[in-house]
This record gives C-alpha cells, structure tokens and sequence, in this order.
C-alpha cells in the first residue's frame, strides 16, 4: 500500500498506491463522485431500477434516478507523481451490504458522500466504518450546487467526533472531489501515526 512508518524516506521514483472506499446511502452521489475524479473511465456496476425494487429502495428524493449500483464502481486517480488512489465505491442498498466486509479489505480510509435530504441514510455508513476503526471522512454533496445544511450542522446530526473531517463538495465536479480525496489520505496518515504512536 505504500503508507507506513517509512512514507517520508521513499527512493525517489518509487510510486505509493493506496485503497480509498466510497460510501453512502442509496443515490447520495457515489457513482458520481468516482465519475468526477477518475482518470480511467470507471468500472460500474449498475442494473436498471424496475418496478419490482420501488417498494423497496426509497426513491423519494432521487425520482429521476434510473440504474443503481450492485456490486461497486471502480477508479483510478492519481494525486501527485509518486501517488496513485484506486477508488472503491460500495452499493447503497441495504441488501447489498453484505459486499462491504470484502470491498474495505486494504483500504487505508473511506469517504462517505452524504445527501442532507436523506441524512438517516448516512448514520450506518458512520457506525460501519467506526466499528472497523477505518478511518473515514465525510463528503456533503451540494446537489444543484448548493447544501441545506452545513457541514458542522451535519457534523453535530450525525455526532461525529471533532476530529473527522465534513466537507462540502459538489461530487459532480473534479475540482471539489479533489480535495476530499487528499483529506481522507491525511487522516488516514494521521490516524496510522497516532495508533503507532508516532
């Protein structure tokens, strides 16, 4: 993975790769996110909505909303020269979570992309991700280029601790994905620092 005690003293040249989960409830903008920043055109896996899930996956909030992801999305981005970021992104469904267990092998930190329309989706991503002590950041999505809610107002709705990182983005747009990404690579050092008591 390329992230450990000896990250500062890496030979010149040599690339570093790490494993970033995305995450969050159905339709709050995972796809999109990955689709934002990628530099290959990512991997999905997405089936057509049908009839038969309506009573099942609350669209209420996403009417327009056509196709789902099944099993994950897929990206690649680099960061800088020596740092390369492969992006897994988690279905939304509850029937689905299942796969989590396995897409979170490896990974070094996970973003969870919240739709402040929908918060309650956003609570068993949190606790997921803190009872596996991964750590994570949250990503509020300004659909229409713009939020309800702040990210402290979202801080203080979902209780998170003053040191996980809430940001606002637009998970359509590059430029705001970008940052998200580097600040869930830093806590994820930070983190990897604390428990080593570095």
């Amino acid at each position: 993975m390329g992230f450990g005690a000896s990250e500062g003293k890496r030979p010149a040249g040599r690339m570093s790769s790490a494993k970033i989960i995305v995450s969050g409830g159905f339709g709050a903008g995972k796809t999109t996110t990955i689709g934002a920043v990628s530099d290959i055109d990512p991997l999905r896996t997405e089936a057509r909505i049908t009839e038969a899930s309506r009573g099942i996956d609350d669209t209420t909030h996403v009417q327009a909303k056509t196709t789902t992801t099944v099993a994950m999305d897929f990206g690649r981005v680099a960061l800088a020269e020596d740092l390369v970021l492969y992006l897994f992104g988690t279905p939304g469904q509850d029937r689905f979570w299942f796969m989590w267990d396995d897409l979170v092998i490896g990974a070094i930190g996970a973003v969870i992309v919240v739709d402040t329309r929908r918060l309650e989706d956003s609570f068993a991503p949190v606790d997921y991700f803190e009872e596996r002590g991964l750590p994570f950041v949250v990503a509020v999505n300004a659909f229409d280029g713009h939020s309800s809610h702040t990210p402290e107002q979202v801080r203080q709705a979902l209780g998170l601790s003053p040191g996980v990182p809430v940001l606002a983005c637009d998970a359509r747009r590059r430029a705001d994905v970008l940052p998200v990404l580097i600040s869930v690579v830093e806590h994820a050092l930070m983190t990897h620092c604390r428990t080593d008591g570095g």
